[in-house]
């Protein structure tokens, strides 16, 4: 018998890979939707696995617990993963009490939706490395057991859900595991996000179809891994036997600044001559340096597949591909 796993944010990056993911073990995959008016763009990512009809989608919404019950009623999960958000960490600036609702409230919503309806269920939680702020260990990583100190309503929110997973972990034995991820990226990435605002714009100016890109904090340091890797390592966790948490990272860090020259230099532009910085850009208080230590999930079998450079060049091709049609 089919397992049944249901993916909330199905039509976002991570969704939309793990769902092609679980597909191919041969899973039965539910996804939850947020109803908006542009209902042509909604489903991009996961409109190829729609139209062969390989998925069951559902209109619900995390900050809606009825729309969550009815779901899991009419799926019966047996893996729930939990990668709906406003995942945005500037805009959380911005809408600091709509991220506080759907990413911490709508988390406890899901959590005693699962309580109620289906206890024996797992449960991923997509964590993130924002919570760690700019707490690093003393030999530069970031871990399980780093203190955590968010620098952003995100951050501040995704703290709240990762305790609230533990807390019903312990106190009513909901299996739930929480991953911290740090920054994973792809094509499928929202342009909005700096990986992808820079490669698309590295693209247009090549083709003469842009002129200048501007961008904020140019020293700041990110862990840069693929999406694609990263999805796996949620289905990873959710294999063993005990509720943990994991970092999921690559453990080597480049800078916004080398984003830009590595992907400029790709299409065989100077960089100089086309990025300015524009401090609209930059956040009220930022995030210096993130660099994950991943060896306690590479201890149950995950390993990245995918480099700093090969992840570019994946992203570019694919802009290219987009812009020369």
């Amino acid at each position: 018998m089919k397992k049944v796993a249901l993916i909330t944010g199905i039509n976002g990056q991570d969704g939309s890979y793990l769902a092609e993911f679980l597909l191919n073990k041969g899973y039965e995959v539910w996804g939850i939707l947020k109803r908006n008016s542009v209902s042509e763009t909604q489903t991009n990512r996961i409109q190829h696995l729609r139209e062969s009809n390989l998925i069951h989608l559902e209109y619900a919404d995390l900050t809606d617990m009825a729309s969550l019950i009815r779901v899991l009623q009419k799926c019966n999960p047996d893996e729930v993963y939990n990668l709906a958000a406003q995942s945005h960490v500037r805009i959380s600036f911005d809408q600091p009490i709509y991220t506080t609702n759907v990413v911490a409230m709508g988390t406890l919503n899901l959590l005693e939706s699962i309580k109620m309806i289906v206890p024996k269920a797992k449960l991923y939680q997509a964590s993130s490395s924002e919570m760690f702020g700019n707490n690093i260990d003393v030999d530069g990583y970031q871990r399980e057991t780093t203190p955590m100190d968010p620098v952003s309503p995100y951050g501040c929110a995704k703290v709240y859900a990762y305790n609230i997973c533990k807390n019903y972990r312990n106190s009513y034995n909901i299996k739930v595991w929480n991953g911290i991820l740090f920054n994973h990226e792809s094509p499928r990435r929202g342009t909005n996000f700096v990986t992808n605002k820079v490669i698309k714009a590295a693209v247009r100016i090549k083709l003469g179809l842009q002129d200048k890109l501007y961008l904020g904090n140019l020293d700041a340091t990110r862990d840069w891994g693929h999406a694609k890797d990263y999805v796996e390592a949620m289905w990873l966790m959710l294999q063993t036997e005990t509720p943990d948490d994991y970092v999921c990272s690559t453990g080597i860090s480049h800078s916004v600044k080398d984003l830009v020259e590595y992907t400029f230099n790709s299409v065989n532009l100077k960089w100089e001559d086309y990025v300015g910085v524009d401090e609209k850009h930059l956040r009220p208080e930022e995030l210096e340096d993130l660099k994950g230590d991943c060896s306690k999930l590479k201890s149950i079998g995950w390993k990245p597949t995918y480099t700093f450079e090969s992840m570019v060049d994946e992203m570019v091709e694919y802009w290219l591909k987009i812009y020369k049609k």
